[in-house]
């Protein structure tokens, strides 16, 4: 294995991970809200995430043949596309950036103020973010499982979308935080600060790590 991708796909979300727990620990509450704020470490690292795998995902379509293969550049471009919205939703299309006021008449439909579309309705909030966590699941944990122990139930016309079981580990750690979040309110307890911040970030790390396997698998030579 090379070294670089275990970095990548072991190291850095360990490290991550460790580190979440003792400022988890350790740190005042005070502090870890602003940590979890808007501007915070957290946030920022989620813009970084899905904007470099939309950037990504524009590189896997710029070198790929779409006539050749064009079910597997419509996945790129709608992966490039919902990258590009989850960035602008993170930032408020810019708003978190340049810091402009609200309209009033989106003040009013807005449960948080601010110039984006998935506070105004569950449908553009958790729904989406559902099918996000299903898709790391079943990518993430249910397609490697199955390629190791029942590979005929997987269509062999998709074998290039699939994910490596490498990725197994960044969707355990994202499951094991969404876990520990219901395990923690059952027993009324607080084990996270902001269990979904940390938790979306491990999601796009996903996704960012599955659009670079997608890139090397189509740039390498056949």
């Amino acid at each position: 294995m090379n070294p670089v991708n275990r970095m990548w796909w072991l190291w850095l979300p360990t490290i991550v991970f460790v580190f979440q727990i003792i400022i988890e620990l350790f740190v005042d509450g005070g502090v870890l809200s602003v940590l979890h704020s808007e501007n915070g470490p957290h946030e920022t690292l989620q813009v970084v995430t899905i904007i470099a795998a939309f950037f990504v995902a524009l590189a896997a379509l710029a070198t790929m043949k779409v006539r050749a293969h064009p079910w597997l550049a419509t996945w790129l471009a709608l992966a490039a596309i919902c990258c590009f919205y989850v960035a602008g939703e993170e930032i408020s299309w810019g708003q978190h950036v340049f810091e402009w006021g609200t309209p009033e008449f989106w003040m009013d439909r807005n449960d948080q103020g601010e110039t984006n579309l998935h506070n105004t309705s569950s449908w553009l909030d958790q729904k989406p973010r559902l099918i996000l966590l299903m898709g790391v699941v079943v990518g993430g944990l249910v397609v490697p499982a199955l390629k190791k122990f029942r590979p005929a139930l997987l269509p062999a016309r998709f074998e290039p979308v699939y994910p490596s079981a490498l990725l197994s580990y960044t969707a355990v750690l994202a499951m094991g935080v969404k876990v520990a979040e219901k395990a923690g309110e059952a027993a009324g307890l607080t084990v996270f600060e902001r269990a979904s911040e940390i938790e979306e970030l491990y999601l796009y790390y996903f996704v960012l790590l599955y659009l670079i396997e997608l890139r090397r698998r189509i740039a390498a030579p056949t």
